[in-house]
Formats: structure tokens, C-alpha cells, sequence
């Protein structure tokens, strides 16, 4: 936008775009950059701040309504006369403007402080139900440098209880599956349940740290079911820790056990051990192994839809 302001200016003192069709074409390329600048924005602030994946059906809506718009305008312009070129020019650049500062600003609230989310799966029922829409407070463990993973500012610790929403740990698309569905890149919820250092295991489907059973919370949902079990040697217990911490345990031991018999497994130093509160449903650290810390991109703060849902999330 600024580029196409300057070029504007220039070509106003040369007087290169004052003739009907030049300044009709001229427009027209200016509605063309505003509209598509102005939507993706809204999508980007829609997908909280991440990059906007294509998809044909509302790009092809888009596209069309963005064309509309501008045969209009290039008829618009090319019958104007001198004045009203000049406030149409006019018009162009304080649109141009109050684009640009608009994205630049969603642009900055979307990388360092907030992110939006939807809730894809039943993973964390009853505390977020699929298809709520969610807040995440990217900057209450800190705010990371672009391009880095060095934080600065952190306002708290992770700790236990915690819902976070983070990245998938694995290292590339042909680790860990969790069923059929590949999980690669994709941003995930879950409630921190271990700390690094901290030992941890299920028996029976539930959950043990460090030696003792965690009592069970209000939020956890469990089903009645027959439960798988599973031992090992020391011996194993050392090439299961190792599987588990390269994020491939997945591969080498069926699901069963690992949602009821998990362990016993140390976490990581800079990592977490997560898991959804529907436990016996959840794809989690059971299953794709520790959460690097700067796998985290923030806590979830507050949903926001559908509206008689409206609550912080604690």
C-alpha cells in the first residue's frame, strides 16, 4: 500500500494517469490490492495468526466478488472528470492507508498476544467442547522473537493443570499417526499434567506421578472399559523411554497400552507431559511423546463462542 501511494504521487505530478482509461486501469489495480489485502487480514486474524491455507470454495467467492468490485469501479473511474478523479485518487490513498495500519496492527496483537482456536475434537470434553471458539493468551509465558525460539517477558510458569495449546512435537510427517489421521504441524489443546523431571505413568487408565496416583479431578471423563495391561523389563524401560522422547513410541506399541498401561516414562528437561480430559479419547503425550517447551504457543485464556458459552477458562 505504501509502494502503490508514492507510485500514485509520482504519477500525479507527471500527469500519467489522468486520461479516462489509464486512471480507470489505474483504480481498478488499486481495488484489486485493497479488497485481497483486506481479506486476507481477515483471515489471518480468523486463523489466529497463522498462515491462511487455501481453500477453493470461499477463495473462488472471494475472487468473484473481488472482480465485481472492480469492473464497477473501473467503469466508475473511467467517466470521471478531472475533480472527481481527484477525489477518487484521494479516496484510494486514505483507504490504502487505513488498510495497511489495520493489518500491521492485527498483525502484531496476532503474533505476540493473542491467537483465536477451534476446538476440531472431543479430546478435552467436558471443560471445551468441539466447535467452541477460544482465545489463547500467547503472551503469558513469554514473548517469542520472530523467527526464533528465544522468549523474553514471561508473566508465569507452565504449570500443572495448565491448558495450553501447542504444536505437534513430532520432528517430521512420517512420525506418529495417532490412528489414521495424520497430526503433523497441527495445533493442538491439552492440560499440562507433568513437569520436566517428573516420572510418569497410567495404570488401569489412570494416571500416576512419581510414584503416587493423581486424584482424580472433576474435569477428567473416563469410560467404562475393559483395560489393556502391560509390563516391561528394565531392560525395555530404558528403549521405551528412548522411543518415546524421538516421538515414535506410537509405532511400536498398540494404542490400547498406551492409553492404559503408559510408562513408566521421565520427562524430559524444557519439556511437558499433556493429556486431554477426556482421557480414555484424547491423542496426547501418551501417545506422540513429550512437549518441547517451545512446542507451546500460549494458555487458553477465554471462549468467546458461541455467545451463551462465553466463560474464562480455568
Amino acid at each position: 500500500m505504501y509502494s502503490f501511494t508514492l507510485a500514485t504521487r509520482y504519477l500525479q505530478k507527471k500527469k500519467k494517469i489522468k486520461l479516462g482509461y489509464r486512471f480507470a486501469w489505474w483504480h481498478t489495480i488499486f481495488l484489486f490490492l485493497i479488497l485481497s489485502s483486506a481479506a486476507y487480514m481477515l483471515l489471518f486474524v480468523k486463523n489466529g495468526g497463522e498462515s491462511v491455507p487455501l481453500q477453493w470454495g470461499p477463495f473462488l467467492m472471494l475472487e468473484i466478488l473481488v472482480a465485481g468490485t472492480c469492473c464497477y469501479g473501473f467503469f466508475r473511474a473511467k467517466k470521471a472528470d478531472a475533480t472527481l478523479q481527484d477525489k477518487i485518487t484521494k479516496s484510494d490513498l486514505d483507504w490504502s492507508n487505513t488498510v495497511y495500519f489495520a493489518g500491521f496492527v492485527a498483525s502484531i496483537v496476532m503474533f505476540f498476544f493473542i491467537q483465536a482456536f477451534k476446538i476440531p475434537s472431543a479430546s478435552m470434553r467436558n471443560t471445551l467442547m468441539e466447535g467452541d471458539h477460544l482465545f489463547v493468551n500467547k503472551a503469558s509465558y513469554g514473548f517469542r522473537i520472530p523467527f526464533t525460539n528465544i522468549r523474553f517477558g514471561q508473566f508465569q510458569d507452565i504449570k500443572v493443570g495448565d491448558i495450553i495449546i501447542l504444536r505437534f512435537p513430532a520432528k517430521n510427517r512420517e512420525q506418529l499417526n495417532c490412528g489414521n489421521e495424520t497430526q503433523y504441524a497441527r495445533d493442538f489443546v491439552k492440560r499440562v499434567v507433568a513437569l520436566p523431571g517428573d516420572t510418569v505413568e497410567t495404570k488401569e487408565g489412570r494416571l500416576w506421578v512419581n510414584g503416587e496416583q493423581v486424584s482424580q479431578q472433576p474435569y477428567e471423563l473416563y469410560e467404562n472399559i475393559e483395560r489393556a495391561s502391560f509390563t516391561m523389563s528394565p531392560e525395555e524401560e530404558l528403549e521405551y523411554q528412548a522411543l518415546w522422547e524421538n516421538h515414535v513410541l506410537d509405532n511400536y506399541v498398540p494404542g490400547a497400552y498406551l492409553r492404559d498401561s503408559f510408562g513408566p516414562v521421565v520427562v524430559p528437561e524444557n519439556s511437558y507431559f499433556a493429556m486431554g480430559d477426556n482421557r480414555d479419547n484424547s491423542c496426547d503425550s501418551r501417545f506422540w511423546g513429550p512437549v518441547p517447551r517451545e512446542n507451546i504457543k500460549g494458555k487458553a485464556w477465554f471462549v468467546h463462542w458461541p455467545l451463551n458459552k462465553i466463560h474464562l477458562i480455568k
